[in-house]
């Protein structure tokens, strides 16, 4: 009979330790993530509401000036219906809404970031102006000192 080749013991075995969870650990116990997630969810409620105003403001005073044509209608057509199967088509008119609604997250996020830095460099700026005042050390008090007693002395005779 042949030998079969023994197996570890598996429920004992000591696995290796993966570095990227503890990793993970620490940056999830970290309070960036709730700024992360609340920042996601802002911004997922700014998106919906860009995309009404490019759906139900900006679109349609351009689709008048076109021509009375609603965006949500420009298609292609690249195969006709067949029975109960829809037809195939391209709807460019889509796309160009979302174009729009990009256009003007991008713009918007771009304001935001243009004004925080413009704040971070006024308050670097300002605190430049103010440079801290470091304590004399003893031999400028001493010399100070010298300096207040000569003209004391100057001044009596």
């Amino acid at each position: 009979m042949k030998k079969i080749i023994d197996m570890p013991d598996l429920k004992n075995a000591k696995l290796p330790k993966v570095k990227w969870v503890d990793e993970f650990k620490t940056f999830a116990l970290k309070g960036n993530v709730v700024d992360m997630a609340v920042g996601i969810i802002i911004g997922a409620a700014f998106g919906k509401i860009v995309s009404s105003l490019v759906t139900d403001v900006i679109m349609p005073p351009i689709g008048v000036i076109i021509g009375g044509v609603d965006f949500k209608d420009l298609t292609i057509v690249l195969k006709g219906a067949v029975g109960n199967a829809p037809a195939v088509t391209l709807n460019y008119g889509n796309f160009i809404q979302v174009v729009f609604d990009f256009a003007i997250v991008a713009f918007a996020i771009f304001m935001v970031v243009k004004a925080l830095a413009m704040a971070r460099r006024s308050h670097e700026t300002k605190n430049e102006e103010t440079p801290k005042t470091a304590e004399p050390t003893k031999e400028e008090l001493l010399l100070i000192e010298i300096r207040d007693l000569l003209k004391k002395n100057m001044t009596d005779k």
